[in-house]
């Protein structure tokens, strides 16, 4: 072998071999799932719940439908899909919808949406699978939300010349597919028929590397927090339990933020009441937590009229309240923070109200408006929270123009989906 040759050629050969590596990474990825799905229950779900995906795509899908296919990675982008679906189905209802997920945290929660025809798991994207799902599936036009791209997805669309685009995407110069070792993804990625996205930053960038067939149409998720407020959905225990008491939310909370809300709590005892909604419902951690608090506790589940009036603290251990829950607050903290970034404020900002969040939050546009507008507040400590809800306490006027601001803030950004919908079908 010329060992010369190979060391001048050297990113040109490893250009070449990072997409055969690549099908061998997702080969190997689904072999250690099957191996973690032994012990970890939310691997077990993914591999479970992929065994009859095509079976039930090949029994239940007919030639004849004109099919939709919309692809939402986990919960947090299901949001971002439902405003279309719905914008879909009233005015569109000739189409019919599949959905699919790849994560269980999605699957789970949204098998039985019932706007939704067809719901399932993406299967793996092995080259042999993304053939047979297109061939069963063949839609007549695919959304994928925000950033989950499938290389071998794309490129079985992109070879049957099916129309498939990306909407509420947004871009930041360090993604893998901006970089060298990703050429192979952006070539994918050009073939792209349209890319809906959330900011003009990401379009900038989009066009910078010769990616025209962009149009920055903001983040659908506005139209359906904004169709939250509208329906005006409240809870009557909630009001009971609140009473006269300004309403301090937690939402979406891991431990490391309910950390901070129970040195909150310590410290501001009856000058609030709080609602603790766990982003992961465990029965272990819920009883850690309630270890920790240091006043009158009750879970959502066991409360009624006659109990709920002298807790302090509620805490939420079902799912699908959280929105519900934000009509009633006055003040509330936003968990994820502290990780991988934080989980949806806009529910939040749509009922008005000042929202905390932690620092992790540099990958979202709407956290990055809503502080510039004084909405939303970055703590790092519970010291800087209390510190702060001091302040606010002092304050009615302040208190009064962050709720004007945060609902102002949602309802301007309202709208991405009928224009998404509009140049999709006329172009098509």
């Amino acid at each position: 072998m010329d060992f010369s040759f190979v060391q001048k050629n050297r990113q040109s050969i490893l250009l070449l071999l990072i997409p055969k590596l690549y099908h061998i990474g997702i080969k190997l990825y689904g072999t250690l799932i099957r191996l973690a799905a032994l012990k970890n229950k939310k691997a077990k779900l993914w591999l479970e719940g992929r065994k009859h995906t095509f079976s039930y795509l090949e029994n239940n899908i007919s030639k004849k439908d004109e099919l939709i296919w919309i692809h939402a990675p986990s919960l947090g982008e299901f949001e971002q899909a439902r405003p279309l679906i719905e914008a879909l189905k009233l005015k569109h209802n000739k189409y019919k919808i599949l959905l699919t997920f790849y994560s269980p945290s999605g699957y789970e929660v949204r098998k039985d949406y019932p706007l939704a025809d067809y719901v399932c798991y993406l299967p793996l994207d092995t080259q042999k699978n993304a053939h047979r799902f297109l061939e069963v599936v063949q839609p007549n036009l695919t959304f994928f939300v925000k950033y989950d791209f499938w290389a071998n997805y794309l490129n079985e669309l992109q070879n049957r010349g099916l129309k498939h685009y990306v909407i509420s995407a947004i871009f930041r110069e360090n993604h893998y597919f901006f970089k060298k070792r990703g050429a192979w993804m952006l070539e994918l990625l050009s073939k792209v028929d349209h890319f809906f996205v959330q900011n003009e930053s990401s379009k900038t960038l989009l066009n910078t590397h010769n990616i025209n067939r962009v149009q920055t149409t903001g983040d659908t998720r506005f139209d359906r927090v904004a169709t939250i407020s509208k329906k005006n959905i409240r809870l009557p225990i909630i009001e009971y339990f609140k009473g006269k008491t300004p309403l301090f939310v937690a939402g979406s909370t891991w431990v490391k933020g309910e950390a901070l809300i129970v040195d909150l709590i310590q410290h501001f005892e009856t000058k609030f009441k709080y609602v603790i909604a766990p982003h992961e419902i465990n029965e272990t951690q819920i009883v850690k937590l309630e270890n920790k608090l240091h006043c009158k506790t009750i879970r959502y589940s066991q409360a009624n009229l006659n109990n709920i009036s002298s807790a302090q603290v509620l805490i939420i251990d079902n799912i699908g309240l959280l929105s519900s829950l934000y009509m009633h607050a006055d003040v509330t903290y936003i968990g994820g923070g502290f990780g991988k970034g934080i989980h949806n404020i806009l529910e939040a900002a749509t009922f008005g109200m000042p929202i905390y969040i932690g620092p992790k939050n540099e990958k979202f546009q709407e956290a990055k408006d809503l502080k510039e507008l004084g909405v939303a507040m970055e703590i790092n400590s519970s010291t800087e929270l209390i510190a702060d809800c001091t302040l606010l306490l002092s304050e009615p006027a302040k208190w009064g123009l962050i709720k004007s601001l945060s609902k102002h803030y949602v309802e301007s950004k309202t709208g991405a989906s009928e224009k998404i919908i509009e140049f999709v079908l006329k172009s098509s």
